[in-house]
């Protein structure tokens, strides 16, 4: 019983971050796609560069040049092509400079929810997270 009542408080805890983001998400009255989202940014070891833009109100970001090394990870993952794949996947805005979507991650061959936080015009923190946002792994990327 006790065990029971563990699993429920456990699987409550996961699911909270969900109830509670859909709670006190204001409504939105900015932008889809803020002006300093959109160009090319370079991933932290500056194997990958997207190019990022608005498609239908949403950004979303493609793969235009890639290192060597990142196309045979790639590769390796069932990716035939790195160059051209979409990577930044139907981000909204949620606010200033602040998006939610889905992440690609090539290498891995999957893709994930995500987050993007603008933190200046030439920097933005990109977050792939999973079991709802519990657990995330991010990476700053710059303009390039």
């Amino acid at each position: 019983m006790i065990r029971k009542q563990f699993t429920w408080a456990l699987a409550a805890l996961a699911l909270l971050p969900l109830t509670t983001q859909a709670q006190t998400r204001p409504p939105q009255t900015h932008p889809a796609t803020q002006p300093e989202a959109i160009g090319t940014w370079s991933n932290p070891l500056g194997t990958v560069k997207v190019k990022t833009g608005d498609c239908a109100g949403n950004l979303c970001g493609w793969v235009v040049w890639a290192a060597p090394q990142a196309i045979a990870d790639a590769r390796d993952s069932g990716v035939t092509r790195l160059v051209g794949t979409e990577l930044l996947k139907n981000y909204r805005s949620t606010g200033p400079g602040q998006y939610q979507g889905r992440v690609y991650v090539p290498d891995m061959g999957r893709t994930f929810f995500s987050t993007i936080k603008q933190n200046d015009v030439n920097s933005m923190r990109i977050s792939g997270c999973i079991l709802g946002g519990l657990i995330c792994k991010s990476q700053e990327w710059h303009r390039a």
